[in-house]
């Protein structure tokens, strides 16, 4: 896929990481990458433009836009742009692997202990701080997005409109999107200072010297297709030759290479459907494991979408395949974890050459601009979903007449969680002891607090 791509020349700086430098930092974020999106493109930014400045602020939120446009993690595919940026073509694979590989691990091995004994109860103990952390954590996203996109008073309308869209009124993630796209290039054209300050943008100081620059063309689009495609459809086609083509690993590749295309708005817009089809289409999981697979998720580090990985293990464990079942579902896992996450590595090696070049573009710039608008207010839903799935026991709905949105049942709230959200968020915002501690110390209270019996 490297074609043509080559570093832009210029004069090199401290700023800009080498290929081993990078390849540590890039293994740390995967570790470290709770919170779903909102934690995850957090501490992207933290480790990258504010602490080591390998990149500006504008680059970064101009790939995060971009990727926000994309069906897939957006968080993923924002660390394979970045990557792709520092390093070309080795640096995007590298990024987007390493973001993904230590959580599809864990939810692997999470999900081998779960067919095998098939009691989660323990999870609940092991993982009952870091939940409380992580809301934490996706709030301090929340305030570190939002203080960057909402330069002007319009940016802040959007934010507001997005979140009661889709919190209040249940619209779909890819029509607020599409609709902040539309809304902000026509309202820069009109009167650019809406969206986009007038004011100059800030020197990068340096910071981008040396990023990667390629020249689209057809013919490169064509090479990165032709290979992504062949790579994409490679494993299945492997094991259709080995053990036959009418198995359970070619409804697996077929099913979520679908999904891979069409899941615009990450994991929550699509678990719905995947665990309709998958215990009514397929057979393939029983009526609640959707729920089981989503709670190992939730608590490990990656995206979101490495569910998915759950509901391949178990399909492949269970279907005769003449395999052992074990084998069949570690295949089966990875299978759902390859076809879901390499269209992400099409998706921006095809397109960021072309966003590259589209980075003056003012009206294109007010667009993307309402986008990340838009999407601070989807941040909050996320915030106020998980708060009230972290902090109470039970979550009914308040009835609005047109709409009926999620609601608390207000006396069973629990203490103990809000006292580790209130510890995590002392730990975030006041003592700046980073996510890494932070998780730690959330996580040692929280099997602390249960071994006594309190909660």
């Amino acid at each position: 896929m490297s074609g043509a791509e080559a570093v832009a020349p210029g004069e090199a700086t401290r700023r800009h990481p080498a290929f081993g430098e990078a390849a540590r930092v890039w293994a740390a974020i995967g570790v470290l990458s709770f919170g779903g999106p909102a934690g995850q493109i957090a501490l992207m930014h933290r480790m990258l433009v504010e602490e080591r400045k390998w990149i500006s602020e504008p680059r970064f939120l101009h790939a995060l836009n971009f990727c926000m446009l994309l069906p897939g993690p957006e968080a993923q595919q924002l660390a394979t742009y970045v990557g792709w940026l520092l390093h070309g073509t080795r640096g995007g694979l590298l990024a987007g692997t390493l973001f993904v590989l230590p959580g599809l691990a864990v939810i692997l091995i999470l999900s081998a202990l779960y067919a095998a004994f098939h009691e989660t109860a323990w999870l609940d103990t092991l993982f009952f701080g870091l939940k409380a952390a992580v809301l934490a954590i996706v709030f301090e996203a929340l305030l570190r997005i939002g203080r960057r996109a909402l330069k002007t008073r319009t940016a802040v309308a959007i934010a507001a409109v997005a979140f009661v869209a889709i919190f209040v009124l249940g619209v779909p993630f890819p029509v607020i999107v599409i609709g902040a796209g539309l809304l902000g290039y026509i309202a820069t054209r009109a009167a650019p200072g809406l969206l986009v300050p007038n004011a100059p943008a800030p020197a990068s100081d340096g910071i981008d010297v040396g990023l990667t620059r390629v020249e689209p063309s057809l013919g490169r689009v064509v090479r990165v297709s032709a290979l992504s495609l062949a790579l994409w459809a490679a494993p299945a086609v492997l094991l259709g030759l080995v053990l036959g083509f009418d198995t359970v690993f070619t409804e697996i590749a077929l099913f979520f290479s679908w999904l891979a295309v069409i899941t615009f708005g990450g994991a929550y817009a699509v678990l719905a459907y995947i665990a309709d089809a998958a215990v009514t289409t397929f057979g393939w999981l029983a009526p609640g494991e959707m729920l089981d697979g989503l709670a190992m998720a939730e608590t490990t580090p990656g995206p979101l979408i490495i569910v998915l990985s759950f509901v391949g293990f178990l399909a492949a464990f269970r279907e005769a395949t003449g395999l052992d079942p074990m084998v069949a579902g570690l295949l089966g896992g990875l299978l759902t974890a390859w076809v879901t996450f390499v269209p992400s590595f099409l998706w921006i090696f095809l397109g960021a050459p072309y966003m590259e070049r589209l980075r003056g573009n003012r009206n294109l710039a007010g667009a993307l601009a309402a986008i990340t608008a838009a999407v601070v207010g989807v941040i909050l839903n996320l915030a106020v979903w998980l708060g009230l799935h972290v902090l109470f026991g039970q979550v009914g709905t308040l009835d609005l007449g047109l709409a009926a949105v999620p609601w608390p049942v207000w006396s069973t709230l629990d203490p103990w969680s809000l006292g580790l959200m209130l510890v995590a968020g002392v730990a975030l915002f006041r003592l700046h002891l980073g996510v890494p501690i932070t998780l730690a110390i959330s996580a040692a209270l929280g099997i602390a607090i249960r071994a006594a019996g309190l909660a």
